[in-house]
């Protein structure tokens, strides 16, 4: 039976593009695990992307997961704009590449391997969880500004 992961993530930037950072907490049972890091020079939605990318990566087997994010862009990327990119190549309707293709392509590899429903939250009101992801992803934006 597949283990039940809650994920909470997170991307942050200053100025857009600048330093960014993202954050992320996984939670399954009773262990909780924190992970973060930092770019030099990006945007808030490769930050987003990032997020869920590395919680994904950190998981050692296939699971079950709720994954809560404030980005509709990444909900609305994962969930519905994907299916279009991959049949035209990661084509727009313009038929240039779409915007961080790069990240997209990993985040569906990564989710492949697991049963994900992609939760929104409210940014900003008062979740714990995600204030606390939003925390750490400013956290590490500012530690290279």
């Amino acid at each position: 039976m597949a283990i039940e992961v809650e994920i909470y993530s997170d991307g942050a930037c200053l100025g857009n593009p600048g330093p960014g950072g993202w954050g992320a907490i996984l939670m399954a049972g009773n262990k909780k695990k924190e992970i973060s890091g930092a770019i030099k020079d990006t945007t808030n939605n490769r930050m987003e992307l990032v997020a869920a990318i590395e919680a994904l990566k950190n998981l050692k087997k296939p699971a079950t997961i709720k994954l809560f994010t404030d980005s509709k862009y990444v909900i609305n990327g994962i969930t519905r704009w994907i299916f279009g990119w991959k049949k035209t190549q990661w084509r727009n309707s313009n038929r240039k590449l779409v915007k961080n293709s790069d990240l997209w392509q990993e985040l569906d590899n990564e989710v492949q391997k697991h049963k994900i429903e992609w939760i929104w939250v409210k940014g900003h009101s008062g979740n714990h969880y995600n204030e606390l992801v939003d925390n750490l992803a400013r956290k590490q934006a500012e530690s290279i500004s």
